[in-house]
């Protein structure tokens, strides 16, 4: 007859643990045990036999598996303590390898992790806190939400850290989280109802209703990264119908309050230089910089394209030791299709020449090739390339590095980092920080010269150009020591 272990609501995971590590050492086989989750202070061992079964397991798990199985403990299915123990059985005696996608067993169990994982950050992200009677000096506000799985303390710590100056109380339909006084408690959900309406959400709802953006409006990835199921509970989601509905008139609405068109001179220049160039259907890649910046220039891969004058190429020799690569071109740059010839080029062009670099003998690029820009009357405010423009210009940054293929690259500010290495890579205070490529070549991480022109404190200003020179000094250094160790 199979033991039978009752797990309580609160500490459920903790608890399993526990007694886990009691079956294994009692030699007690997954179909020896039962699981369930019920009394608040159960009597775990009731009926059970309590002398060893057989020999015991000891139990071996590394960090992953460990944090993997207790994550998937959260999971609703209420197959998920037996499938956790038998896991623990089989890795422990190396039957098993954490994380197998081809053992299903353990496909199952990673896949109930991942699913525990996103409703934590769902619950993160949709909280919506109404404030309540205060009974002392501290504000009080109070939640409901409904997670697809039993995650309510794992979740709470977040909030506590977020909300420390606050009492709240977080209601779910498994378990009630309240903090008080600096103190995280759980307790069985006894009231399953949200808190009624505060003052606050009628400037919510105007704030939410201001910053939505109809012309970036997808509904489907919208109900993919909020389902319907969390609508009910979101004070805004009474505007979504609506905002959804009158989308295309807004984006319309936009267009018509758009900025001045660029001046005439602008066009003319920018027909000129798209007329350059003529693609051939069904041309081959590239296979020298003069074949890729002649490519280039009829590329269409992100809408940046459009508004551009033109595109802007990299330029310097094709067997540059030391490779700069910025963030895009500038107005300057743009009309006149050179990297680097704007204000920021001259701050670039000092550096260089404060640090020994010369300019002649360094491939200057950018990492996105097409200026992008919101028009203001006549003038073009500079804009920052998003995620994916960057992505959609990394193409043409792999195809210069891989024919220039020089022993360091400078990488000009953080979307340069961004193009170069995949991720995103803090600028920070530390100079001359540099990185590995997945191919080897170093990356050297320094402040962009455009920044160094909106700092608006002299001294701070000062020091972002010595630190710029600096880390070019650097760099020349490392070129020249790679070069001699060739």
């Amino acid at each position: 007859m199979a033991d039978r272990i009752v797990l309580p609501r609160i500490g459920t995971v903790a608890a399993w643990r526990t007694e886990a590590r009691r079956a294994a050492a009692r030699g007690m086989r997954p179909d020896d045990v039962t699981w369930s989750v019920g009394e608040a202070v159960p009597d775990l061992f009731a009926g059970a036999v309590t002398r060893p079964l057989r020999p015991g397991v000891p139990l071996r798990l590394t960090r992953e598996a460990l944090e993997g199985l207790e994550t998937a403990m959260l999971h609703g299915d209420p197959a998920r303590f037996a499938l956790g123990y038998a896991a623990v059985l089989r890795l422990s005696r190396h039957e098993a390898v954490w994380d197998d996608r081809t053992d299903p067993a353990m496909r199952r169990l990673a896949e109930m992790a991942k699913a525990v994982r996103r409703d934590i950050h769902k619950m993160h992200a949709f909280v919506r806190f109404r404030e309540l009677p205060a009974e002392g000096a501290r504000r009080r506000f109070g939640a409901w939400f409904e997670p697809a799985h039993p995650i309510t303390e794992a979740a709470a710590p977040f909030f506590a850290r977020r909300f420390g100056d606050m009492d709240w109380v977080i209601a779910t339909p498994h378990l009630t989280a309240r903090f008080a006084d600096g103190v995280l408690s759980f307790a069985e959900t006894v009231e399953a109802a949200p808190p009624a309406a505060d003052a606050t959400e009628g400037l919510w709802q105007t704030y939410y209703a201001n910053i939505f953006n109809p012309a970036r409006l997808k509904v489907q990835a919208m109900r993919s990264e909020m389902p319907r199921k969390y609508w009910r509970n979101l004070p805004e989601a009474d505007l979504i119908p609506g905002m959804i509905r009158n989308a295309p008139a807004r984006v319309l609405a936009m267009q018509a309050a758009e900025g001045t068109p660029p001046a005439p001179s602008i066009l003319r220049r920018a027909a000129a230089a798209r007329a350059r160039v003529v693609p051939a259907a069904g041309a081959a890649l590239p296979q020298t910089l003069e074949e890729a910046r002649n490519a280039a220039s009829a590329c269409t891969r992100c809408p940046l394209h459009g508004p551009a004058t033109q595109t802007v190429w990299g330029e310097g020799p094709r067997d540059a030791a030391l490779m700069i690569v910025g963030e895009q071109p500038g107005d300057r740059e743009d009309l006149a299709g050179r990297a680097f010839v704007g204000p920021a080029g001259a701050v670039l062009e000092a550096a260089m020449q404060a640090a020994g670099v010369d300019r002649a003998r360094v491939y200057l690029t950018n990492a996105v090739k097409h200026f992008k820009f919101a028009p203001r009357g006549r003038r073009r405010i500079h804009q920052r390339p998003d995620a994916g423009e960057v992505t959609a210009c990394r193409w043409w940054l792999e195809m210069e590095r891989g024919m220039i293929r020089p022993d360091l690259i400078v990488a000009l500010g953080a979307t340069a980092a961004l193009a170069l290495t995949g991720r995103a890579q803090a600028i920070g205070a530390e100079p001359g920080r540099v990185v590995a490529l997945d191919d080897g070549t170093p990356v050297l991480i320094s402040v962009h010269p455009a920044h160094i022109l909106r700092v608006p404190d002299p001294q701070a200003a000062e020091a972002a150009r010595a630190r710029l020179a600096a880390d070019l000094a650097l760099a020349r250094r490392i070129v020249e020591d790679r070069r001699q160790a060739a």
